[in-house]
């Protein structure tokens, strides 16, 4: 008969087992710290987001091309009329830029007459 040695496997299992033990496990201590412009950015971002995803409101589009032309377009509507908020919207392979959140199509059509006489080709939009 033959007798297995298993002195080096168990000195070896003594010491992970009491390696282990010695082990200290994570803490429960969680600490954030954010930039105080971050809570702006995400003021700035409720303040816009309602006024995109209400549907049942008109809206009026004065451009409607490529990305850097609308983006143009879009700074010369803010310094020209610095009352009506304005987004650009990109329906591929186009960009919108579509200004004013009115409440009734009256309203709408009143402020669609003085953008007119800066942008010819503006238009009333419904969102559906």
């Amino acid at each position: 008969m033959r007798i297995l040695n298993l002195k080096p496997y168990k000195t070896v299992f003594l010491l992970l087992t009491i390696w282990g033990s010695n082990c200290i496990a994570q803490e429960g201590k969680v600490s954030v710290s954010q930039d105080a412009r971050f809570e702006q950015l995400l003021k700035e971002k409720r303040k816009i987001n309602p006024s995109i995803t209400i549907n049942d409101r008109y809206k009026i589009q004065i451009f409607y091309g490529d990305n850097e032309k609308a983006r143009k377009s879009l700074s010369e509507f803010k310094r020209e009329f610095k009352s009506i908020d304005g987004t650009i919207i990109y329906e591929s392979p186009t960009y919108k830029v579509w200004v004013g959140n009115f409440k009734s199509r009256l309203d709408a059509e009143r402020s669609l007459q003085e953008i007119k006489k800066k942008y010819p080709y503006a238009l009333l939009i419904k969102q559906k």
